[in-house]
């Protein structure tokens, strides 16, 4: 059991509206996979859940830098008890059922599959799978995952970014308009060269976990700015 001492991290209050959004989003995907010819275009829930995490991990970050009190010790913990009991679970469940269904080639590939999502990096297996030859995804019950690695990776990486510019004064909403639009550009020029290495490495992705961080720092300092003048 990891025990933590008295929270340094800032933490959002509860927002119903953010949980609308989040079950509109995941909704929305679930019946394009479910209707694709019904609902056109559901795939997009997964940008707005991207938007979504950039909001509400940004604002911790900025708020706790602020304070002087963030901790990535604490920030880290806190990922890994919000995610790693769900997707323990469905690592688990997904290697006992191929372990007595699948034929050896099968079960290899799940393995690997497994062995991605566990490390966050399956958007990297999928994309090295890529090509003419790669399996239908109905033989990849683990395909969603990608979107959890890129996740992950942006939670790795922008927490030190930030603290890095932070430690140096440097305007942290320049920096994080600065970077969104350098990742928004390689998207763009990426769709029309590999629009499968777009689709799934992070550095094509990050602008949309980005446009999170610039509304949470928008909602954040508008609020600052309205109490000090009151």
């Amino acid at each position: 059991m990891i025990t933590l001492p008295t929270p340094n991290l800032s933490h959002p209050k509860y927002r119903p509206d953010i949980d609308g959004l989040r079950a509109i989003a995941v909704l929305s995907v679930v019946t394009f996979h479910a209707f694709p010819t019904w609902i056109k275009g559901g795939f997009i829930g997964v940008d707005v859940f991207f938007v979504i995490s950039g909001f509400l991990i940004s604002t911790i970050i900025f708020e706790s830098l602020d304070k002087g009190t963030f901790s990535f010790a604490e920030f880290y913990v806190r990922r890994i008890r919000r995610i790693f009991p769900a997707l323990i679970l469905v690592l688990s469940a997904c290697l006992a059922f191929g372990w007595m269904v699948l034929i050896a080639d099968e079960l290899n590939q799940l393995g690997k599959h497994i062995v991605g999502g566990a490390l966050f990096a399956s958007n990297f297996v999928l994309w090295s799978e890529a090509g003419y030859f790669d399996n239908s995804a109905e033989t990849k019950p683990l395909l969603h995952l990608w979107s959890l690695g890129i996740e992950e990776q942006f939670y790795i990486l922008w927490p030190f970014v930030l603290w890095f510019f932070w430690k140096r004064k440097f305007n942290l909403i320049t920096l994080t308009f600065l970077i969104a639009a350098c990742s928004f550009y390689l998207n763009l020029r990426g769709v029309k060269k590999d629009p499968v290495a777009t689709f799934y490495l992070p550095q094509n992705r990050f602008w949309e976990l980005l446009c999170g961080s610039i509304l949470a720092w928008v909602v954040l300092y508008k609020k600052m700015h309205v109490k000090a003048l009151d």
